[in-house]
């Protein structure tokens, strides 16, 4: 970057699916600085270009499971059940269960009972796309850039507690918002905006509202600030050596 203030500066990346691939909301944070400066929205079609983005984002936190059980459990992993419990409800509700590696396989829902060796929500099955596309990209020395995170725990953190109402209401969105514009100060651009500038038909808006709230996050893991769940012990890696983990 360049210009007064701006060449020091650190990109950093919230990224969320969306209906046309991934949604990456950049912030570019300078050095000693806790607030961005500039924000950057992209619209990639594939995960693989996340990665390759020319900003170079240090730190990329992302709404999609990393790291896969080949067994199923009751609740999923160990930080699935951890982020509920903190989450609480209602909006427990929005942790879903990953499939196990064995699930991704599944082509159609009347498979995934077989495949994953129980039953999966229609929520999941409709990522599993997403996930297999972010399992194939992503490596155990690829985690120490791209980092597992739910937009509720960040919303939470960044509120001190969880949101009070659903991200898909207009009282949900207004107070998602609020905190957003509190974080981002001048930075921040107005979502309604940038869903424009995007495509309605590509982009959700509540899709740039958690890559906003991510993005807030991966400068909190870039300075060391942020936590992750399970807490207060190793996460479990998975057959292909990923980290099961959530951040927070």
């Amino acid at each position: 970057m360049s210009g007064p203030g701006q060449a020091a500066a650190t990109w950093v990346a919230g990224v969320d699916g969306c209906r046309s691939g991934w949604f990456a909301l950049l912030t570019a944070v300078p050095a000693g600085q806790q607030r961005p400066v500039r924000v950057i929205a992209r619209r990639c079609a594939k995960f693989a270009e996340v990665l390759a983005l020319p900003e170079r984002p240090v730190v990329i936190a992302v709404d999609m499971p990393i790291g896969l059980l080949e067994r199923p459990r009751p609740g999923g992993r160990d930080c699935d059940r951890e982020a509920r419990k903190r989450l609480g409800s209602p909006r427990a509700s929005s942790v879903f269960t990953p499939p196990t590696r064995p699930g991704l396989a599944a082509a159609v829902y009347s498979e995934v009972a077989e495949l994953n060796g129980t039953g999966l929500s229609k929520e999941s099955f409709n990522i599993l796309p997403k996930i297999l596309e972010l399992d194939q990209a992503i490596s155990a020395a690829l985690q120490n850039r791209v980092f597992e995170a739910h937009p509720e725990l960040a919303f939470a953190s960044l509120g001190g507690a969880p949101m009070r109402y659903s991200k898909k209401t207009l009282a949900g969105r207004r107070e998602r918002t609020r905190l957003l514009r509190r974080a981002y100060g001048a930075a921040f651009k107005d979502p309604v905006r940038l869903r424009l500038e995007q495509g309605t038909a590509n982009v959700g808006l509540d899709d740039i509202l958690d890559a906003y709230a991510l993005a807030e996050l991966a400068d909190r893991i870039r300075r060391g600030v942020a936590q992750r769940l399970p807490s207060g012990a190793r996460p479990k890696r998975d057959r292909r050596g990923l980290r099961m983990e959530v951040w927070y």
